[in-house]
């Protein structure tokens, strides 16, 4: 039986690397995707997530449901847990993309080093993280290591300058941690880049690999 997932992004980029991902691991399911870049420039303005973006990713997951979602993937970490918590309120079922990425660090060490590109990824990430290990009554150092020169790249659609600017970062946080958390789905082709002693992760292929776990 076809199952239908919903993605909702704030990055247009990410429809085709969510796109590709569900092919690959389910290709008999079918997705339906909503970019809202605004979501994602109006928490960063906001320094955070107020009632009036509450209700508006409400409405786009409202309207993944509506395109006949099953169950719905918020590909931003800025937005994630409060996408995940309207689902709840809702009665939608909304998995955020770096979840399984969380479950994956905290079993991996206990120094885990949280890097992003836009400051407003690091403090939603790091709550996850601490939440995650709580519950999994673990002890974790959680350190924060931006790499907000790269998020300029991105915006521009300098993919490769973005990817390499992070490789590089990266390098210089090996050695003192034993799990690197990249905390944005655009980061993921990093991995590919780097040959590390730390574990690095990626929140991508885990979270769709979630999703239809999930659903079976």
């Amino acid at each position: 039986m076809t199952t239908t997932f919903g993605f909702l992004h704030t990055a247009e980029v990410n429809q085709v690397t969510f796109s590709r991902l569900l092919e690959e691991i389910s290709p008999a399911d079918t997705a339906v995707h909503l970019t809202d870049a605004s979501l994602l420039t109006d928490a960063r303005r906001r320094d955070g997530v107020d009632d009036d973006l509450l209700s508006r990713i409400g409405a786009r997951i409202g309207a993944l449901a509506d395109r006949g979602a099953a169950r719905i993937l918020c590909t931003c970490s800025t937005i994630a847990g409060p996408a995940e918590a309207v689902g709840r309120a809702l009665g939608l079922d909304v998995l955020r993309v770096d979840r399984p990425m969380a479950e994956q660090a905290v079993a991996g060490g206990s120094r885990i080093a949280v890097v992003a590109a836009l400051a407003s990824t690091m403090a939603p990430t790091r709550d996850l993280l601490q939440e995650t290990a709580d519950r999994a009554g673990r002890t974790v150092t959680i350190t924060d290591a931006p790499c907000l020169a790269a998020w300029s790249h991105f915006e521009a659609g300098e993919l490769d300058r973005y990817f390499a600017t992070l490789a590089t970062h990266l390098e210089a946080v090996d050695q003192t941690t034993d799990v690197i958390v990249l905390a944005q789905a655009s980061m993921a082709p990093v991995e590919a880049l780097v040959s590390l002693s730390s574990l690095v992760l990626s929140s991508p292929r885990t979270a769709v690999l979630a999703l239809v776990g999930s659903s079976r």
